[in-house]
């Protein structure tokens, strides 16, 4: 059988007129079993089209701030640079994806966008915003914990790990603030921020906002969630096969 095709989201450099990609996305998926392809920065309706058509799953990578306006507020002094191609382009990567029923991961922004995307709302800026002792933006070494979260007892997280809690690295300024409607949460850290969220009527679509690809190489349970995604996205490859 073949290797499940997962599309990952690229990473924007604008300064340097670039599209890039941080290795740990790609090895996961690899490591997983999965195939992973860097997508181009597109809006264009054939082309996405054409890479749903193509591809098992989704990854929704880290990267710049969720624009403020796309999920209704006026965007503040505190919030950092955005990344409006990449806002409408994963809109429409996801609107199609939730249609076929395509697993999706999301990672860092990648929870923040899910759950703007689907009706909730962000922090701009943990510091100014939310009241807490808990490092959220750790300085290097990046593959090791900053805190802990609560897994959601009986949710996809423990389940999967077996374990009520889990050392997490951290590496991020903006979070979840008001829950979309779709979503239920899975992750919680010890300040009560949302870390892991997934939609209870879709095949798979998990996000959490800790860093996994950091950790990939430190931390079993970080391969683990990957596998975990691969394997959603071989069930629907297994179908298609």
């Amino acid at each position: 059988m073949k290797k499940s095709v997962i599309g990952v989201v690229p990473l924007v450099d604008y300064e340097k007129e670039s599209w890039w990609m941080l290795p740990g996305y790609m090895e996961g998926i690899l490591e997983a079993g999965g195939f992973p392809v860097m997508l181009p920065l597109t809006e264009n309706s054939g082309v996405i089209d054409q890479i749903l058509e193509s591809v098992d799953g989704l990854l929704l990578t880290g990267g710049q701030d969720v624009s403020p306006e796309f999920y209704g507020e006026e965007r503040l002094d505190c919030c950092k640079e955005c990344s409006p191609e990449r806002d409408r382009m994963e809109d429409l990567l996801l609107k199609g994806a939730l249609q076929k029923d395509l697993p999706v991961l999301g990672i860092c922004r990648g929870i923040q966008f899910l759950n703007a995307a689907l009706g909730g709302t962000l922090y701009q800026d943990i510091p100014g915003q939310y009241e807490t002792g808990v490092t959220h933006c750790q300085r290097p070494p990046y593959d090791v914990p900053a805190h802990e979260v609560e897994l959601t007892e009986g949710g996809p997280l423990h389940r999967l790990l077996g374990c009520g809690r889990l050392p997490v690295n951290s590496y991020h300024h903006q979070a979840v603030k008001k829950l979309a409607p779709p979503l239920k949460v899975m992750a919680v850290s010890e300040d009560g921020l949302t870390e892991g969220v997934y939609m209870p009527d879709r095949r798979f679509v998990w996000a959490v906002q800790w860093h996994p690809e950091f950790s990939l190489h430190s931390d079993p349970c970080s391969g683990r969630i990957f596998q975990a995604f691969v394997q959603a996205c071989s069930g629907g490859r297994a179908k298609r096969d």
